[in-house]
């Protein structure tokens, strides 16, 4: 057997996050980790007791907006802002962490993750939003996209 990396390790945690996901569209997972140990987890749904998308019908397929326009017209949130959120919700500081998280972020949660202090990005999957990627080059985080 081989042990997995640390990246491999916390992004594998990130993807079974993002199975309690209640998005109709895509499911999505983040994991936050300082010094090697996980301070929250986040996955894309309705905040805390509200019903979930799989029980009302996905608004956004309802409008017909198209992924990556219009974030505001959803009834969920995302597993990046759910992620910061739960830290902040349990006064653990997101200055200086890690984020695993398996999509890449948008602009809104790109923004917040500047913010929040977030130094490094591991990513699965891409998300095609250039004024998210402008202002994490511009932030000086580090992205990396993982192929595991």
């Amino acid at each position: 057997m081989t042990r997995p990396s640390w990246s491999e390790y916390f992004m594998t945690i990130a993807k079974l996050v993002s199975k309690r996901s209640t998005c109709l569209r895509r499911n999505i997972g983040a994991v936050l980790v300082k010094d090697k140990r996980i301070i929250a987890t986040g996955y894309n749904g309705a905040p805390t007791g509200i019903r979930h998308c799989e029980e009302t019908g996905c608004l956004r397929e309802k409008l017909g907006i198209k992924s990556g326009e219009r974030h505001e017209l959803c009834r969920g949130l995302h597993a990046e802002q759910n992620v910061i959120i739960q830290a902040a919700y349990y006064g653990v500081s997101t200055k200086d962490t890690v984020l695993y998280s398996t999509h890449k972020p948008c602009i809104i949660c790109s923004k917040m993750i500047i913010n929040a202090g977030i130094k490094k990005i591991y990513y699965l999957e891409g998300y095609p939003d250039a004024l998210a990627d402008e202002m994490i080059a511009e932030a000086n985080i580090e992205i990396e996209r993982l192929a595991i």
